[in-house]
């Protein structure tokens, strides 16, 4: 039902732009055009990461429901976790339109947003809401600072105060292209720091909460060689409980055939599969398989979703790939990544990760 739908608006969302289509798309799924409920998931996709029970390794990354507006519905559709934000402390309009182009040719999406978010107060009002009721399923908070926030740190601490009692996991986004010297916390002191301050505020809050929930930080997938080093590191120094790997990248992939493809922001979609990949499978090394890894960047179908497990990924997400095949890909990843798990011998997710390292 849902895909069926799908087909029928995809015509008229071509028609508008990228921006007021995912607003039609979110306003659809608010009013509860989603489609069936979903089926229940293959227990061969099932696994148990920082003490939650994930029904299937696929989920929905941050940047579609920035403002938590749909987790259920998303849930609904098939996702076995979902990842609301980037939100901010204060509310802020973000760069200005046009900012989201469709690389059709290249099945790609170029973004160069800003956070544009409605702020910490609304966002964790309706996930605390959602939260209350009979809200089943895995929902993330993905926080980020301000455009003109100085102590970044006390941006992501506040984010992770508000959101510490209701979210099931935290995200700490240092790695969008489209906060000024947002990437810069990336760097091996910086990062370092804003972990001990976002762990330290987990800590302070963990005591009002029934468990303090897993910390992760979001790195993008251009990183060099000595970063990823510095960051694998001090991630496992640190005692933060995993990573995403990656966000958008700033690079132009040879043959992009989009015209669009000059714009300014963050590529996603297909052509960010191998460097993403590439960049994963690296952290996977340098960290030794010993924290868990969310593997996000390009994934199209299921064998990308595989190829992204092999290569070290506990769990995936994406996006970019709903706005060309729409939500009937979620069911399609799935029933493709239970058939290519059971064709290498493979009892569960959990028994795939990293295969690719110890071959």
């Amino acid at each position: 039902m849902a895909s069926l739908g799908y087909r029928v608006l995809r015509p008229f969302l071509r028609l508008v732009s990228p921006e007021t289509a995912h607003r039609l798309a979110i306003g659809a799924l608010k009013a509860g055009l989603s489609g069936r409920r979903r089926e229940p998931d293959d227990p061969i996709l099932t696994s148990r990461v920082w003490g939650l029970d994930f029904p299937n390794p696929v989920g929905l990354a941050a940047g579609f429901d920035k403002d938590a507006e749909v987790m259920g519905p998303m849930l609904a559709l098939g996702f076995g976790f979902v990842e609301a934000g980037t939100v901010t402390p204060h509310p802020q309009p973000g760069n200005p339109r046009p900012r989201l182009f469709r690389l059709d040719e290249d099945e790609a999406v170029i973004n160069r947003l800003g956070f544009n978010s409605r702020g910490l107060g609304p966002f964790a009002e309706r996930l605390a809401k959602w939260r209350a009721g009979s809200a089943r399923g895995i929902v993330g908070a993905n926080v980020g600072k301000n455009r003109e926030t100085q102590d970044a740190a006390a941006d992501y601490v506040a984010g992770i105060e508000a959101m510490c009692g209701s979210a099931d996991y935290l995200v700490c986004n240092v790695s969008s292209p489209n906060t000024p010297g947002l990437r810069s916390l990336q760097a091996r002191v910086p990062i370092a720091n804003l972990l001990q301050c976002a762990l330290e505020a987990r800590q302070r809050c963990a005591q009002d909460a029934a468990r303090p929930p897993p910390l992760l930080a979001k790195v993008g997938p251009d990183l060099d060689e000595i970063q990823m080093r510095d960051i694998a590191e001090v991630a496992l120094a640190s005692g933060v409980d995993g990573l995403i790997v990656g966000n958008t990248t700033v690079t132009r992939p040879e043959g992009l055939r989009s015209r669009h493809a000059g714009e300014t922001g963050g590529l996603s979609g297909r052509p960010l599969l191998s460097p993403s990949t590439a960049c994963l499978a690296q952290m996977y090394r340098l960290t030794a398989g010993r924290l868990p890894i969310i593997g996000c960047g390009g994934i199209a179908s299921g064998a990308d979703a595989y190829a992204k497990i092999r290569a070290g990924a506990t769990l995936v997400q994406l996006y970019s790939a709903l706005v060309f095949q729409g939500p009937g890909l979620i069911a399609e990843i799935k029933r493709d990544l239970v058939h290519l798990l059971r064709a290498d011998g493979f009892s569960s997710v959990a028994d795939a990760i990293g295969a690719d390292h110890r071959k």
